[in-house]
């Protein structure tokens, strides 16, 4: 379902015909429930994942909104010493307020509190442009760096799966530069 390369090496030549800027916000922690997968960037395995997740996703109760959290969860230096073949934890997940009698075979995940960049991104999933401008051109020249915390994308009701006028929140995490 939902695929794009989180990271490009830093030997790409960017061909980005649009600069977004995004908005800078702290988030609260917050409790997440869903299926996870390894995989890597060269063995995606995102959409067998949202197969398995999409039938338990109206069988969660307490759901803080109708929204759905693609997140991934990297390593410490993944991105430093990238690779496509490193693997990473991926996602399918909704937002909750309680974790009370969650259906079975689905897990939570509490995501900390910090400060996050977010791109209000229209596009097709299907095209990584928008994260070749984030990180080889908005994150440089920033002023901030990569947190090491999960990056995410909330795909609202505008979401539309590789369909050119989709519309999500992508949200990296960051800190101040040194």
């Amino acid at each position: 379902m939902h695929y794009r390369p989180s990271y490009r090496s830093h030997a790409y030549t960017l061909n980005v015909c649009f600069k977004v800027t995004p908005r800078i916000e702290i988030i609260t922690e917050k409790t997440l429930v869903g299926i996870r997968l390894t995989m890597s960037l060269a063995h995606n395995r995102t959409a067998a994942l949202w197969k398995v997740f999409m039938p338990y996703q109206h069988k969660i109760r307490h759901r803080r909104n109708q929204d759905l959290i693609s997140m991934q969860v990297y390593d410490p230096g993944y991105f430093s010493d990238f690779n496509p073949l490193h693997q990473f934890e991926k996602w399918a997940a909704v937002e909750v307020t309680n974790v009370e009698a969650l259906p079975e075979g689905l897990e939570t995940f509490l995501l900390k509190a910090g400060l996050y960049a977010v791109f209000d991104y229209k596009g097709s999933s299907a095209d990584s442009s928008i994260f070749q401008y984030i990180f080889g051109s908005w994150l440089p020249d920033s002023g901030y760096v990569l947190d090491e915390r999960p990056h995410f994308e909330i795909l609202g009701a505008h979401y539309k799966n590789n369909d050119p006028n989709s519309e999500e929140e992508i949200w990296i995490p960051i800190k101040a530069g040194t």
